[in-house]
């Protein structure tokens, strides 16, 4: 391994990406210095400075160039890129990150590890079904995703999961749950889902382990974006949502320069200034919320005139309108941002109509187009799920990629219409999206999977069984 180069990164307080980014840094064996911009206008001003203006946290310098934030950060890991940054790539193209399938003679995309269970994801539903499936001793290997901790990691304030009358902060509830499926044998790998196919045990090339028989329709390859390659039993897709954009004129060039999707991560960023926030759920009033303690004004736009939230962020939301800190601007959109990556948000194109909906009545002569002054713009108008990796599978989705799981009564809620494939959290629920129902979905998924197992190893026991009478 050639000598490490110094990384450095510069982070703030309440800032789940910065810690994504600095255990994907910790799995690799990597040492990094780390800057705490938070109340330090000097460090603030020179991370700023050396980011090209970004004013996003976390900021990732190699041997002083700039990587970028974690997205251009987890980008570079997918494609392996990362590695050769740091020095952890041999001479014949081999990463020397710590992994934990790696055979004999060092060979990587070739070396393929059986698993019985594989767990892609980290979020609430991956992390119960690695604490239930390590509890049933099915050895499972969770991947982490690019989103380490999923969607809850981003919430500062978690007041309604069961049992913390206190509250609890969601980066602390994912890593409490981390080690409590640690405890149970569940191994935790750094990287990204990228395909899944169903093979047969001859093109596996793999080496079955002791007690799993000869499961020839019944193993997956599942190959990560780094190359890395996995034969497994089973699946439990727990890969949860991304954040949505718009698509709008300027959000490409504004993103990480005044626009955000993680108000809990740049907010502080953009203290006295105005912000908009583009949403009506749960997530919208609680980011209006938190960005209150930055914000000279927040401003909420939502393109209907009632709400999604649940009632409890509209009451939260309402006081903060009472006390001068909200405007809720109803029948509302966002159609284009303006500014510059040197400047940042200057100001915003928004349209209203009262009957909602207004980018669907543009020709409408009662729709207004007006322009507004904002220094920051924060979305939160929803997820899409993360399940790309399956389409080979044969897995059935819905339009928006949601998996179709068999639900119902009784075992087996959670299969999807291909054996040995499972779905659970935001994968599949489309509605609820709570950390709760994800925790359940998980603790199913897992047990389905233990029940699917079990039935696998007796089907093979027969069919063995069957075979030596047959030679007798």
């Amino acid at each position: 391994m050639s000598e490490q180069p110094r990384v450095e990164i510069y982070t703030k307080e309440e800032c789940p990406y910065c810690e994504k980014a600095k255990d994907l840094f910790d799995s690799k064996g990597v040492e990094y210095e780390t800057y705490n911009v938070t109340g330090d206008d000097d460090l603030l001003e020179e991370m700023v400075e050396r980011a090209d203006g970004r004013k996003t946290a976390p900021e990732v310098f190699v041997d002083g160039d700039l990587i970028g934030g974690w997205d251009e950060t987890s980008a570079l890991e997918e494609t392996g890129e990362l590695d050769e940054k740091l020095g952890l790539v041999t001479d014949g193209g081999e990463s020397d990150a710590p992994t934990g399938h790696r055979d004999e003679g060092g060979a990587a995309a070739e070396a393929v590890e059986h698993r019985k269970l594989i767990i892609a994801g980290t979020g609430i539903a991956g992390l119960t079904a690695a604490i239930y499936a390590g509890r049933g001793d099915n050895d499972p290997l969770v991947i982490e995703g690019d989103e380490p901790g999923g969607q809850l990691t981003l919430t500062t304030d978690v007041a309604n999961y069961p049992g913390f009358p206190e509250g609890i902060s969601g980066p602390e509830l994912v890593n409490n749950m981390k080690e409590q499926a640690k405890q149970f044998g569940a191994e935790l790998e750094n990287g990204i889902v990228d395909s899944v196919e169903r093979v047969d045990s001859d093109s596996a090339a793999t080496q079955t382990p002791s007690g799993s028989g000869d499961a020839d329709s019944h193993l997956f390859r599942v190959e990560l974006t780094n190359g890395d390659v996995y034969i497994a039993d089973a699946i439990i897709a727990a890969s949860g949502a991304s954040a949505r954009t718009l698509g709008i004129p300027g959000e490409e060039e504004l993103m990480g320069y005044g626009l955000s999707t993680c108000a809990t991560c740049d907010g502080a960023f953009f203290r006295d200034e105005d912000m908009l926030v583009v949403g009506g759920g749960d997530a919208a009033m609680e980011e209006a919320t938190f960005l209150t303690k930055f914000a000279d004004t927040v401003y909420i736009a939502h393109r209907r005139e009632e709400f999604r939230a649940e009632q409890y962020w509209i009451d939260r939301v309402h006081e903060k309108v009472e006390e001068g800190e909200i405007e809720i601007m109803k029948n509302t959109e966002l159609t284009e941002i303006h500014g510059s990556q040197e400047e940042g948000v200057d100001y915003v194109t928004l349209v209203e109509n009262e009957q909602g909906h207004p980018t669907d009545r543009l020709d409408d002569p009662e729709t207004n187009e007006f322009e507004f002054d904002v220094g920051a713009v924060f979305f939160a108008i929803g997820h899409t799920p993360n399940t790309d990796y399956l389409e080979g599978t044969g897995v059935t989705m819905d339009a928006e990629g949601y998996l179709r799981t068999q639900g119902g009564d009784g075992g087996g809620q959670t299969e999807t219409d291909v054996p040995g494939i499972f779905g659970a959290g935001d994968v599949v629920d489309y509605h609820y999206q709570q950390a709760v129902t994800a925790a359940g979905m998980g603790s199913k998924a897992a047990l389905d999977v233990d029940e699917y197992l079990e039935d696998l190893e007796r089907a093979d026991s027969t069919a063995e069984t069957e075979a030596a009478a047959a030679d007798d």
